[in-house]
């Protein structure tokens, strides 16, 4: 009998448990929506857009970065070992084969390997500018929302407090009671634009890091590329 009280009591502190979570999380989304219309559906509306765009610029790139990456050390090891043997077009075929930036800015210079290191290097450089390109396209777009969110916020400031200026002269009066609709509509607006701005910015700067990481990797790998293509036309074009 104490073992059927146990699990009851077990039993019912776990749907009270539940229960109370869901009370929390529902009241959490209420007063989410409670603040959005409070804030204004217009302005309000406006951060919310900034945000779900911002979002997903930063969806996109960090799915674009991620494919960017690759195994550099196997890949410059299999050209390598192709280049020892003579063998061009199983250097191509390897870096061809391979996903990311590197591999094609390494398929570009083997491409030209047969014009001169001269010609390989300048090659490996122009293409790399263009990678790098691709690497860094939309996050200007990023920076245009952190930028706009809390530019919205500050205007839904300024017009909560001219809603608060224009009671004050429809009542005549001055009363707390009469500017506190204005006053909420304006720190709603400007705590939502900045919340906002942080949000996107910490995805921005993690963006940047993964950026400057795989550019780094991509001038080391060139620098090793060149001294490739130096080595294959000693032993091969003497």
């Amino acid at each position: 009998m104490k073992k059927v009280f146990a699990i009851m009591g077990v039993f019912t502190l776990g749907i009270s448990n539940a229960a109370f979570a869901q009370a929390v999380e529902g009241g959490m989304h209420q007063e989410l929506k409670t603040k959005f219309i409070e804030g204004g559906a217009d302005f309000m509306s406006l951060v919310a857009l900034s945000l779900i765009f911002g979002l997903a610029f930063c969806l996109e790139r960090i799915i674009y970065l991620n494919l960017a990456e690759t195994n550099t050390n196997k890949l410059l090891k299999g050209i390598e070992e192709a280049l020892d043997k003579g063998d061009v077009e199983g250097a191509k075929t390897i870096a061809r084969d391979t996903r990311g930036p590197i591999a094609s800015i390494a398929y570009q210079g083997l491409m030209r390997l047969d014009q001169g290191v001269d010609v390989v290097e300048k090659s490996i450089v122009a293409y790399g500018g263009v990678q790098g390109g691709l690497l860094e396209k939309n996050m200007s777009w990023i920076t245009l929302f952190i930028a706009m969110a809390p530019s919205l916020g500050f205007l839904g400031t300024v017009i909560g407090m001219i809603m608060a200026f224009d009671k004050i002269q429809q009542v005549g009066d001055i009363s707390p009671t009469v500017v506190a609709g204005g006053m909420k509509v304006a720190l709603i607006t400007t705590v939502g634009g900045l919340v906002v701005a942080l949000i996107l910015q910490l995805f921005y700067n993690y963006l940047l890091s993964k950026l400057e990481a795989i550019i780094n990797t991509m001038e080391d790998a060139s620098i090793s590329l060149v001294d490739m293509a130096i080595k294959y036309n000693l032993k091969f074009k003497k």
